[in-house]
């Protein structure tokens, strides 16, 4: 069986281990020792905070395997993106250019900094070992840490996005990045990653970044091409984010171009589609109708959430836990739980 819950001091070790780990398509997990003890003990005082309105926090979960107690993989969610500093992104813009003289007028893409994605909520960190052959437990994690946010709607804003890391060539190196940044940080793209640890906030990248519309047409073709596309070790990610509901919109990433993804709260499953059901008989179904998996999350005394296999829960006021769910979940006949299919949930109006 395997848990999602907010990571723990005792993780620290196993979060080391995987930050060791190769993670192409992961550009939003910290890399070092320091940074793994930072974003823990962040986490941590995240979740014991009093919120009113989003602000400063970061809230760390880890996918663990009970039989085991192996921690497989983690998964981040900021209340508000650039809170300490702006988010910068590209965003797509269509430049009209008109010579009255030569009567003349036509659309040219360019790509523009800006800092409106700021104070959205932000996904990040989706990493999951062995995730080839990775089933229903990386959709646990991916859809627990929004779980958690409909079950808390004050700790987190209205909208949300999730910037992709981007194409890389063989080598590593991002084409975008080197007909771009490169020129301006004077650096190759992994220098510049480790540099900033994936943060888009720092002061460093509106010092040096273009402020002036940068036009497509004048970038290489490598470049252009690379323009929100997705490492191919982010396509799980991708998938399972399309299945809750967030789309490419009209932003991307300002390193290495990949798309970064956005959706209103009431566009997600995990906010529109899921149920609040008790513990304790299964719901009547029909003979011919399959059971469906869920993610079933505890809603008091502290968040857990598990995969469990059910009748359909559209119409049911009541879920059946096996014991050792109850235990994994800390809960008990009467409690209330909040319910999510994992896949196949009709999409949101």
């Amino acid at each position: 069986m395997y848990v999602v819950r907010p990571v723990d001091r005792a993780d620290i070790g196993a979060l080391e281990a995987m930050a060791a780990i190769s993670m192409p398509g992961v550009h939003t997990l910290p890399r070092t020792r320091e940074g793994v003890h930072a974003a823990v003990e962040r986490s941590i005082a995240s979740f014991a905070a009093q919120v009113d309105i989003p602000s400063e926090e970061s809230y760390l979960f880890v996918l663990e395997d009970l039989r085991s107690r192996e921690v497989l993989g983690t998964a981040i969610i900021h209340a508000s993106a650039g809170s300490n500093g702006t988010y910068f992104a590209f965003r797509n813009d269509v430049i009209q250019q008109v010579s009255r003289d030569l009567n003349i007028s036509h659309s040219v893409h360019a790509l523009t900094l800006c800092s409106e994605l700021t104070a959205y909520s932000q996904l990040s960190g989706f990493f999951v070992r062995h995730r080839d052959s990775a089933g229903a437990e990386a959709a646990l994690l991916s859809r627990a840490r929004l779980l958690y946010a409909m079950l808390a709607p004050h700790r987190f804003g209205d909208r949300f996005f999730v910037p992709l890391a981007g194409r890389l060539d063989p080598d590593g190196q991002s084409p975008f990045w080197n007909a771009l940044g490169r020129k301006f940080f004077k650096m190759d793209f992994l220098e510049a990653e480790r540099l900033i640890e994936g943060a888009r906030n720092r002061t460093l990248i509106v010092e040096l970044m273009p402020h002036y519309p940068v036009y497509v047409p004048l970038l290489p073709g490598d470049a252009q091409a690379a323009l929100g596309q997705i490492h191919p070790g982010g396509q799980m990610a991708f998938d399972l984010l399309a299945q809750e509901g967030f789309e490419a919109d009209e932003y991307i990433d300002i390193f290495d171009g990949g798309p970064i993804l956005q959706a209103h709260k009431n566009a997600l499953r995990s906010f529109c589609a899921s149920h609040r059901v008790r513990v304790g008989a299964a719901p009547d179904a029909a003979p011919d109708v399959a059971p469906v998996d869920y993610a079933v999350a505890t809603i008091d005394n502290g968040f857990r959430a598990v995969i469990v296999r059910s009748a359909p829960l559209e119409h049911a006021s009541s879920i059946a836990l096996p014991r050792d769910v109850q235990q994994a979940l800390g809960v008990a006949p009467g409690d209330e739980v909040a319910c999510v299919r994992i896949q196949g949930e009709p999409a949101c109006s």
